[in-house]
């Protein structure tokens, strides 16, 4: 299965984005994390879809966007029109609203053609999202609290990557693509990718490193 990693323009430099994605892209990066934040489903508030559709005609790669906000299926529209390839969504978030939110949104995502994900944090159990393991293209599993970069990685996270593969592949979804976000770093990305993550975002570890290059070449492999 491939190893992808996907910088999180959260640890960028805000004032040159366009060079820091030109940066990851030369440096080998898969995809570009796009760290959404409203302001009340977390502290921070980050960028909106205008942030999306300027930095998209910037880079081939594609663009993740993981939305940590309120009502998500309101902004949905705004996301895919910028030019999202992937959008996640937060079963915490949509659970406040219905039981049957996450998979409304999700099928939303994708009937604008974008592909779908479903995010878990640390202290939610990943059994509860297991009923939209079939809409989603990517499970997103935080292995930090979201809300601010540079967190150490929550180790716990691991034996619940290592249940997510094995639904994927109990479903008939081996090469389904299973993200972790939160702390990741060259000392512990054995480890990740051993569970089962095949996509590590990596923000501070990238974005800090003296050489970006060999650093995502060290996540990888």
């Amino acid at each position: 299965m491939k190893i992808k990693i996907a910088p999180s323009i959260l640890s960028a430099d805000f004032s040159v984005m366009g060079e820091a994605i030109k940066m990851v892209e030369a440096a080998g990066a898969d995809l570009i994390h796009c760290d959404v934040m409203d302001g009340s489903f977390v502290e921070p508030i980050t960028f909106g879809g205008q942030m999306v559709k300027n930095i998209r005609p910037l880079t081939k790669l594609p663009l993740d966007c993981h939305l940590m906000i309120e009502h998500p299926k309101t902004q949905v529209k705004f996301f895919a029109e910028a030019g999202a390839d992937i959008i996640t969504v937060h079963y915490k978030a949509c659970k406040k609203i219905s039981d049957t939110y996450l998979r409304e949104t999700l099928e939303l995502i994708k009937s604008y053609g974008v592909k779908c994900g479903a995010v878990v944090n640390p202290d939610v159990p990943v059994e509860n999202i297991f009923d939209v393991f079939p809409i989603c293209d990517m499970v997103l599993l935080m292995s930090v609290y979201p809300g601010y970069g540079g967190q150490k990685f929550i180790p716990e996270v691991l034996d619940k990557v290592k249940k997510a593969r094995a639904y994927a592949i109990k479903i008939g979804r081996p090469d389904m693509d299973i993200e972790i976000d939160g702390g990741v770093t060259e000392e512990n990305a054995e480890i990740i990718r051993a569970a089962g993550a095949n996509v590590l975002v990596a923000g501070s570890a990238v974005f800090r490193s003296p050489d970006p290059a060999k650093t995502i070449k060290a996540l990888k492999s």
